[in-house]
């Protein structure tokens, strides 16, 4: 019974089931999405050139993008809100809520030979119940709530492991799931059939199974550093930390986050011009980096602050989307690839150092906050990054990836100054304590 009550108050399952099935997702949206516009495109009198097919591929993810991070915005941070009160289910179960119907229209696009366009729909009902936002910044809080401030780092990294090794048997599964026929032969409806079923089991964990004691972590008499509505007192040393950390997220966050998006249609053109099989095995390539980055922080979190572990991570990112500026062949994407290896670091040790800022009773409001911050920035990068990579297509398409490694050497900016401000305020403690 003890054993049961203990797998009962686990999320890591949820954490799993849903990345796994958000790997199956990612890899069915693009083959759906690259050939609905190889066949629209062909039915057309004139030949479409390679570089218009990847402006109408660009564009939906750009629209699609936008809709799934601004919708969030207003949700995400009530369903934290109503989570910090004593629900922690909530901010979980309605975004999984969302997914699995989402996710259930894009089954409906390819039994139905529907217009990709309908996933604009799925994206909006997705971000309205409170999107990634709100589903990743309730795992967190609960993930802040279970573990002491010296092993949050580690714990934050172990939950971001289990993601990723979801994500990576997901994505090297996904591609051959994607070629399997069923339904009248309808190529990938397998693979998010799979997709829809994961989500609906971890929409019921949650609701059904999941057990959540709240307060486990509570730090009785410190004054919280957010007032009601979530807005910082800036008379506070840790607020200046926390709007450094805020810049210094979002900063990376727009590098990584723009990247990645056109990465998503950088792979499918020539000279790459990648089928699902390949798709599955560079996503996969992507989950790889949860591994060696969780290796990474447990043992720089040994030798090294967490200031130190979030520049080793960008530092790493930096390098590795550089060289992919420069990627023409498989083999090349796989060594920039490899370049990022710490890449992951820095997100989890930022969430990791704002939790300790406030009270346990805050960690809704601080994580959503940041959370929707991302989003405030991806709103901005998406376009941005979009008209970028269709001006430069003729003569340079890496030069976006060039772009993110500039804002991640900026982003090393402000976590390097609270790095200094931190190691200060500890030696003066330390003093003090003498």
């Amino acid at each position: 019974m003890q054993r049961w009550t203990s797998i009962r108050e686990r999320i890591a399952p949820v954490v799993l089931c849903a990345q796994l099935a958000s790997a199956f997702y990612d890899t069915g949206l693009q083959m759906v999405v690259k050939e609905r516009y190889t066949n629209s495109t062909k039915s057309v009198n004139h030949t479409v050139t390679d570089d218009e097919q990847q402006k109408n591929i660009s564009n939906f993810y750009m629209t699609y993008t936008m809709l799934s991070n601004f919708l969030p915005f207003v949700p995400a941070y009530f369903l934290a809100r109503f989570g910090d009160r004593g629900h922690r289910k909530v901010p979980l179960a309605v975004p999984l809520l969302g997914y699995f119907i989402s996710r259930a229209l894009l089954l409906l696009v390819i039994l139905l030979e529907l217009p990709v366009e309908v996933m604009f729909g799925g994206a909006a009902v997705y971000g309205l119940c409170g999107g990634f936002s709100s589903y990743w910044a309730g795992v967190m809080a609960l993930v802040s709530l279970t573990s002491s401030e010296e092993k949050r780092s580690v714990h934050m990294s172990k939950t971001e492991l289990i993601y990723g090794i979801a994500g990576f048997v997901g994505s090297i599964a996904s591609g051959h799931l994607f070629q399997l026929y069923a339904f009248e032969h309808k190529q990938g409806a397998v693979l998010v059939g799979l997709c829809v079923l994961l989500y609906l089991l971890c929409f019921l964990y949650v609701l059904f199974v999941l057990k959540i004691n709240d307060g486990l972590n509570s730090r009785a008499g410190r004054e919280p550093r957010l007032d009601g509505f979530g807005i910082l007192n800036l008379h506070s040393r840790d607020n200046i930390n926390i709007i450094l950390l805020f810049v210094s997220a979002m900063l990376y966050d727009i590098a990584v986050g723009g990247g990645m998006e056109i990465l998503m249609s950088f792979v499918t053109k020539k000279p790459l011009n990648w089928n699902a099989e390949y798709m599955g095995y560079g996503n996969a390539a992507g989950f790889v980096i949860f591994f060696t980055s969780f290796l990474g922080v447990l043992v720089f979190s040994r030798c090294a602050s967490d200031a130190t572990m979030i520049i080793i991570g960008m530092v790493s990112f930096a390098a590795g989307i550089y060289f992919m500026a420069f990627v023409t062949a498989t083999y090349m994407f796989y060594l920039a690839r490899a370049l990022t290896l710490f890449a992951l670091i820095p997100m989890p040790t930022i969430r990791s150092l704002l939790s300790k800022q406030v009270q346990d009773t805050s960690y809704g409001k601080i994580l959503i906050s940041l959370q929707l911050s991302l989003t405030i920035a991806s709103l901005v990068y998406s376009p941005i990054y979009t008209r970028i990579y269709q001006a430069t297509l003729s003569w340079f398409p890496g030069f976006v990836f060039q772009v993110s490694s500039i804002i991640t050497v900026l982003a090393i900016i402000p976590i390097s100054i609270v790095g200094c401000k931190t190691a200060r305020q500890e030696g003066y403690e330390r003093i003090q304590g003498n």
